[in-house]
C-alpha cells in the first residue's frame, strides 16, 4: 500500500507542478518556445529526459549484465555528434529566430521540402512514440502486479497519457521542460539509491572479479563493425552521425534548444546533454554490473527470468525496501511521461508551424493560433494512445520495428539539412526527390540487408541515409544551372529571404 500510495501521489504532484509553473500562455510562440527565456540547464535536463524512456532505464542494466559498458562507448559518439550540431546547425536556428527545425528547409529549399520533412517527422514520432508507449507499459504492468496492483496495458497507457496531456495542454513547452527535469532527477536518484544498496553487499574482491571478467570494458575493438552497434567504429562514428540527426534535425529535440535565451545557452544545453547521457549510461551500466555480481553471473534463464530486461525490475521489487520500490516505479513512470510530453508538444508545434501556417490560406491572430496549438496537442495525444492500444493484446515483432523506425527517416532528415548547407546549387526539386528516395531505399536496407545472417547495426542506418541523400540530391543538382536563391542567405546569416518562413506563428 505504501508503494501504491507513493505512485498515486507522484502522478498527482507532477501534474500539479506542471500546471503551476507553466505561466500564462499568450501566443503559440509562448506555448512552443516559452518566450525563449528558459535556463540552459533545465533545457539540458529536458533533453536527457526526453531521450530516456522506461526501456532505457531497464535495458541498459541488462546490456551491461550480459556484456559491458557498450552504451558508455556509444555516448562518446553522442558527445562528438552533439558538439558538431552545436557548432554547425544551432547558429542557423538562432539567426533565423525559428520555432521549428524544418523552417530552415523551407527557407533553403521551399515550402514543399519543409512540409515533406514535417510530415515525415509526424509519422515517425507517431510510430516510434506510440509503440514506445505500449512497450513501456509492459514492465510497468509487471512492476505494479508485483506490488499487488493488476492493471491492463490499456489502462496504464490511458492513465499515463491523461496525466501527461493535462499539464502539456495547458503549460506548453515550459511545463514540459520543468517536469522533464524533475522526472530525470527522480529516476536518476532511484538508480543512485539502487547502486548504494547493491554496493553495501559487494566486496572489493567481487569488483576485482568483475573487472577481470571484462564487465567494466568501455571500448570494444573486437566486435564485428557492421553488425554490432558497440563495435568501436560503429559506436563512435555511427553514434555521432545518429545523434546529429536525432538532436540536430528532429523537432523533438530541436524545439527544446529553441527555448533557450541565446546561442551560447543553446550550445551549453546541447553539449551538456551528451555529458549527462554519458553519466546516465555509466550509472545504469554500473547497476547491471553490480547485479551480475549479486546474482553470481547466472543467466536470466537460470534466474527464472524471461530476458535481461527483467533483471532490474526483479531487483526493484524484491531487492529494495518498501516505499523505495514505489519511488523507483514512479521514476520509471516519469521516464515514460517525459518522452511522451515532449512528443505531444513537438508534434503540435510541427503541425502548426510547418503545415497549417505554411499551407493555410488565412492568417490567424495569437489567441486563435494558441487554441489551435492546444487542440493539436489533444489530437496527437489521442493518436498516440490509439496507436499504442493497437498492441495491447499482442507481443507482435512489429514492436521491435516500431522502436527502430527512426532508421528509415533520420538519414533523410539530416541529409536534407546537409544538402542545403553543402551543395549550394541544389534546389527544391533536388531536395524533395532525394528525401523521398532516401526513405524508400532505407526501408529496403533496414528490412532486407543481412551480413552473414545478422542485421546491419542500427548505428549505420543514419550514415547510409545521409550518403544517399547527398548523392541523389547532389547528382540531380548537376542537371540544371545554379539558381540564384534569396533564401540561400540563411547559410551565411543574411536575413534576406528569411522573413516569411522564419516569423514565429
Amino acid at each position: 500500500m505504501l508503494d501504491l500510495a507513493i505512485i498515486v501521489i507522484y502522478l498527482i504532484v507532477i501534474a500539479a507542478i506542471g500546471l503551476r509553473i507553466s505561466g500564462r500562455q499568450r501566443s503559440a510562440t509562448d506555448y512552443f518556445v516559452g518566450e525563449r527565456d528558459l535556463s540552459w540547464w533545465a533545457v539540458c535536463f529536458s533533453i536527457v529526459a526526453t531521450e530516456t524512456s522506461t526501456l532505457t532505464v531497464i535495458s541498459v542494466p541488462g546490456v551491461a549484465y550480459l556484456g559491458a559498458y557498450g552504451f558508455v562507448e556509444l555516448a562518446f559518439g553522442y558527445l562528438l555528434g552533439r558538439s558538431i550540431v552545436a557548432i554547425v546547425l544551432l547558429p542557423l536556428y538562432a539567426r533565423g529566430n525559428l520555432v521549428s527545425a524544418y523552417q530552415y528547409l523551407g527557407i533553403r529549399f521551399g515550402p514543399k521540402v519543409q512540409g515533406l520533412a514535417s510530415a515525415t517527422f509526424l509519422v515517425t514520432r507517431l510510430l516510434a512514440e506510440g509503440v514506445r508507449l505500449f512497450a513501456s507499459a509492459i514492465p510497468i504492468a509487471l512492476l505494479l502486479a508485483a506490488i499487488g496492483v493488476h492493471a491492463s496495458y490499456l489502462v496504464i497507457i490511458v492513465v499515463l497519457a491523461g496525466v501527461t496531456v493535462a499539464y502539456t495542454y495547458i503549460g506548453g513547452i515550459r511545463a514540459v521542460v520543468w517536469t522533464d527535469a524533475i522526472q530525470m532527477m527522480l529516476y536518476l536518484g532511484g538508480a543512485l539509491l539502487s547502486v548504494g544498496i547493491l554496493l553495501h553487499g559487494t566486496s572489493l574482491a567481487d569488483l576485482g572479479h568483475a573487472f577481470a571478467a571484462g564487465k567494466f570494458e568501455v571500448f570494444n575493438f573486437h566486435a564485428p563493425i557492421l553488425t554490432s552497434p558497440f563495435a568501436f567504429v560503429a559506436a563512435i562514428f555511427g553514434g555521432a552521425v545518429f545523434t546529429m540527426a536525432s538532436h540536430g534535425a528532429d523537432q523533438l529535440m530541436v524545439q527544446r534548444i529553441l527555448a533557450c535565451r541565446n546561442l551560447r545557452d543553446s550550445r551549453k544545453a546541447m553539449v551538456g546533454s551528451a555529458v549527462f547521457v554519458m553519466a546516465q549510461f555509466a550509472l545504469f551500466s554500473l547497476v547491471g554490473t553490480l547485479l551480475w555480481i549479486k546474482f553470481g553471473g547466472q543467466t536470466p534463464a537460470q534466474l527464472g527470468l524471461s530476458g535481461p530486461d527483467d533483471l532490474f525490475p526483479e531487483f526493484i521489487i524484491h531487492g529494495l525496501p518498501p516505499g523505495i520500490s514505489g519511488l523507483m516505479v514512479a521514476g520509471i513512470l516519469g521516464a515514460t511521461m517525459g518522452s511522451l510530453s515532449s512528443a505531444m508538444n513537438s508534434m503540435s508545434n510541427s503541425t502548426l508551424t510547418d503545415l497549417i501556417r505554411l499551407f493555410g490560406r488565412r492568417d490567424y491572430d495569437d489567441k486563435t493560433m494558441l487554441r489551435i496549438s492546444r487542440i493539436s496537442t489533444l489530437f496527437w495525444a489521442g493518436a498516440l494512445v490509439g496507436f499504442a492500444s493497437m498492441f495491447t493484446d499482442t507481443h507482435s515483432p512489429v514492436v521491435v520495428l516500431g522502436l527502430s523506425i527512426t532508421g528509415y527517416t533520420y538519414g533523410a532528415l539530416l541529409g536534407a539539412f546537409l544538402l542545403g548547407l553543402l551543395i549550394k546549387r541544389a534546389n527544391q526539386r533536388d531536395g524533395a526527390i532525394a528525401f523521398i528516395a532516401t526513405v524508400v531505399i532505407m526501408a529496403v536496407v533496414v528490412l532486407g540487408v543481412k551480413i552473414h545472417g545478422h542485421a546491419l547495426a542500427f548505428t549505420w542506418y543514419v550514415p547510409i541515409g545521409v550518403a544517399i541523400t547527398l548523392l541523389v540530391g547532389g547528382g540531380l543538382s548537376l542537371t540544371h544551372p545554379r539558381e540564384q536563391q534569396a533564401s540561400a542567405g540563411v547559410a551565411s546569416g543574411d536575413p534576406a529571404g528569411q522573413r516569411r518562413a522564419a516569423e514565429p506563428p
